[in-house]
């Protein structure tokens, strides 16, 4: 099991932290927009971002055994064209 990964999901782990009173102000606002409450409200935006990070990840470091492994992998699943994909890669992003 990787480092990354959750032995058991349901257990709670205490998280704590200190913030500054204009941003905890902050954060209270939107929670009072979105509904909730606060603690959902951080962890849910903290494990977003950290999904972005780990996703935007650009340099994969792996022993030889990984390595073999996915390239092996790689090689068991070639790509297929997919006219789906192709349209979505050459439509204009909605956020540009």
């Amino acid at each position: 099991m990787s480092d990354l990964q959750i032995k058991d999901r349901s257990k709670a782990v205490p998280l704590n932290m200190r913030v500054a009173e204009h941003r905890r102000d902050l954060i209270d606002a939107a929670v009072e927009i979105v509904g909730g409450d606060r603690t959902s409200f951080v962890i849910d935006a903290a494990c977003r971002r950290a999904e972005e990070v780990l996703m935007e990840r650009r340099l994969f470091l792996l022993d030889d055994e990984a390595f073999d492994q996915f390239t092996q992998a790689l090689e068991d699943n070639p790509i297929r064209s997919n006219e789906c994909v192709k349209k979505l890669l050459v439509r204009p992003k909605r956020w540009s």
